[in-house]
Formats: C-alpha cells, structure tokens, sequence
C-alpha cells in the first residue's frame, strides 16, 4: 500500500484527492460558467454564453454513451487528467474570446465532461464500500461545492465598485481562472489505485477489465452495451425523470439566476458584481446540503434517501416562489428597471433565494449518487454516465430555451419537472433493481 496507510486510508486518501482535484478545476469553471453570459454580453458578443453552455451540454449528453468505453480504455484516472486539459484550454480562449473558437471549444469540451463525470463516478465507487459510499459521496459532493465559494469571491471582489466588465477585468480573471484549473490538473497525477479489498467482487472485476482493456476494444464496446441495456431498465427509466429535473435547474442556478441578478439594475451599482455573492451563496447551500446528508449519511440513511430528496423538493418551491415574486420577468434576457411584484425586488431575497437553490441541488444529488452507487454497483461506470447524459440532456435543452422564455416560464417549467422528479425517485427508492445487468 502507498504511504504505508492500510486499504480504507488509501481509498479515503483517493477521495479527499479527487475532491480537491475537481475543487480546483470547478473553482475555474464554474466559476467561468457563472459569468460567462454576463461577460460576453458586455464585450457585445450577446447571446454567445447561453449558446455556448447549450452547446456544451447538448454534446455532454451524447457523449455520455461513449464515456464508459474511453474510460475502459485509459482507466479512470488518466481519463480526468485529459479532460481536465480541455477544461484549461475552454478557460483560456476567454482571453480573446470568439465566438467560433468558443463553439468550438465548447463542444470539445462536452466529451471531456462526459468522460471526466464517468470517471470520477467509477472512481470513487472503487474506493467506497456499501458503508462508506454515502460518506465518501457527501465529502467529495462538499468538496466540489467549495469551488462555487472562492471563484465567486474573487470575481466579486474583482468587480466590486465596477458598473463595467472591460477588457482588463475580464483577461485578469480569466488568467486567475485558468492558473487554478491548471492547478486542478495538476492534482490529478496524485490519485492512487484504489486498494481492491474496499471493493465487492463485481467492482473488482469490472476494476481489472477496465485496466485489461487498454489494449482491448472488446471491453470498451462490452461498456457501450452494458449501458444501453441499463438505460432500458424500469428503476433507470423512472430515476432518469429525477435526473432530468436536475439538469434543469443546474441551468437555472448556474447560468440563468445569476444572470438574472446582474440584469435588475433595482439592486443598484453594484449589481454586476451580485452575481459573485449569488455564487457563493449557491455554493454555501451546497455544501451545507453535502454536509449533512453526506458525511453524516450514516445518521440520515436510517430515515431512508426520500425524506431528504421531500426537504430538497420543498426546498425548491418556496425559492422559486420567491423568485417569481422578487424578480422582473426580464431579467434572464436584457438588462432592466422594472419592478416586480415585490416593489420594489429586493435584493437580500435574491440572495437568499441563492442558498435555497444550492441547498435544494445538494438534496437531490447527494441521494442520487448515494442511490446510484448503492443499487448499480457493478455498473458504476454506466449508471453515472445515464445519469450525466439526462441531466446534461435537460441542461441543453434548458439553456436553449433560456434565450427566448421570460422568467416565469422557466419557473413553471422546473416547479413541474420537479414534482414529478421527487415522486419517481420516491418509486426507486422503494423498488431497487432485483437483478444483475
């Protein structure tokens, strides 16, 4: 064992290593995703974010069906590595950003956001067990989160004062950015082999396939066939209605809502700047969620996974009740002076709206991998890459529409697909999958 640490250390060790890996790389580009819209709007490139985030999501989803075999091939650790690359390199073309190059990018970018999900999926399956699997999960899902908090705080403090984003401001952060997403590669080449006597013997095997198979198209085409048959499955076609909820307000919260705060100019001065504050307050949300459902899984587990996913439901109406009521209808579109029904929007509700929808976001996703690692653990790889390829499918098509709908029916379309994502995660919950793919 490296380190002289026994099993359980090195697979914890591999965890905390994974989530300060992806804390850094998502510290730049979530950061940048946040911002983006908000940025390229400024440098009269208007309507280039949300087509950007479109485009990297609608390739994000199919090529979800390709990512368990690229992740048979290279193993997961290398796979994250050579995604992480093409994160940098999307965050670098900010410095002089073109629209072209930018599509461009973005679409690379959607494979590489396919493997890297498939991967750290099956990555941290491989170092968790049935009872360290809700903890491991909620730990890395905190971990990440805190990428929301500090590329936030920077971009606030950068903007703050400013009713401008020029040219010096935006290559300033986008050098910032692209600095810590190198970082984030970096980190990458400490990961270990996770140590076999933490897995069952399904994950085992499908461990050693993976490494057998770089030299072996036969397992990258078998991965290909398990996940079609997966997806077919009743529990994965009933979850996947959860899935596509979540993609749906990823792009609300990670793209649109901040927006939205930076287009009400009732905020006053300093509202370009709000979208940081939003950010970290999303993220705080996150990891607060991540904590408690999370690392202290053990506790809430014995309750069951459907009481929490009720609390992050719930969660989400109410904020996107405050939401209609606080923000002009506008505001995901152009710049305004509206009111809303508030009278006028206030903007210490937005922020709080912010924490409500990070909060609820953490609800959903902690129990979904905590139920995707616990019911398809011999097809880790396959059941996270079914479950990036709704969501990002619903991410898609969410960004897609957010270029034309006022805000009302963005709401209206996530208070629906919310509902009926809370009751089919209900239904697997209570129905787990009886038999082997």
């Amino acid at each position: 064992m490296p380190f002289g640490l026994n099993p359980s250390q090195v697979a914890f060790y591999n965890v905390v290593i994974l989530g300060l890996s992806f804390l850094l790389l998502f510290t730049a580009f979530q950061t940048c995703g946040m911002v983006q819209t908000d940025i390229l709007n400024h440098a009269g490139l208007h309507g280039v974010g949300y087509n950007s985030l479109a485009i990297i999501y609608a390739v994000f989803a199919f090529a979800n069906w390709i990512a368990p075999s690229v992740v048979a091939l290279l193993g997961a650790k290398w796979s994250m590595l050579a995604s992480a690359v093409v994160y940098t390199g999307f965050i670098a073309s900010f410095f002089h950003p073109m629209p072209g190059v930018i599509f461009a990018l973005s679409a690379l970018l959607g494979i590489a956001a396919a493997v890297i999900w498939t991967a750290q999926g099956n990555f941290l399956t491989m170092n968790s067990s049935q009872e360290t699997m809700g903890r491991n999960s909620g730990l890395f899902w905190a971990m990440l989160q805190c990428s929301l908090l500090f590329g936030n705080l920077f971009f606030f403090l950068e903007m703050r004062g400013k009713d401008d984003i020029t040219t010096k401001v935006r290559v300033t952060v986008f050098i910032v950015l692209t600095a810590v997403s190198g970082a984030g590669v970096l980190t990458f080449l400490l990961l270990v082999k996770p140590p076999e006597e933490m897995q069952g013997p399904a994950t085992i095997q499908e461990f050693e396939e993976s490494s057998e198979s770089r030299a072996n198209l036969r397992d990258a085409l078998r991965a290909f066939v398990r996940s079609v048959k997966l997806l077919f499955t009743k529990e994965m076609l009933m979850l996947s209605i959860t899935n596509f909820y979540t993609g749906i307000e990823l792009t609300f919260f990670s793209g649109v809502y901040g927006t939205a705060i930076s287009n009400t100019h009732m905020f006053g001065y300093n509202s370009n700047s709000y979208i940081g504050i939003s950010g970290m307050l999303i993220g705080a949300g996150e990891i607060v969620g991540g904590l408690l459902f999370g690392i202290l899984g053990k506790k809430t587990i014995k309750y069951g996974r459907d009481p929490i996913i009720l609390l992050g439901y719930m969660v989400h109406m109410v904020a996107f009740y405050l939401i209609f009521y606080n923000m002009p209808e506008v505001s995901p579109l152009q710049e305004t002076n509206d009111n809303s029904y508030m009278n006028p929007p206030l903007v210490e509700v937005a922020f709080a709206c912010s924490f409500l929808l990070g909060f609820g976001d953490a609800c959903f996703n902690t129990q979904i991998y905590s139920l995707l690692g616990s019911y398809f653990m011999s097809d880790s790889a396959s059941a996270f890459a079914l479950f990036k390829f709704i969501q990002s499918s619903a991410a898609a098509i969410a960004f897609a529409y957010s270029n034309h709908l006022h805000l009302q029916w963005q709401l209206l379309a996530l208070v629906l697909t919310g509902t009926m994502g809370a009751l089919s995660f209900f239904y697997v919950e209570h129905h787990p999958p009886q038999n082997e793919i």
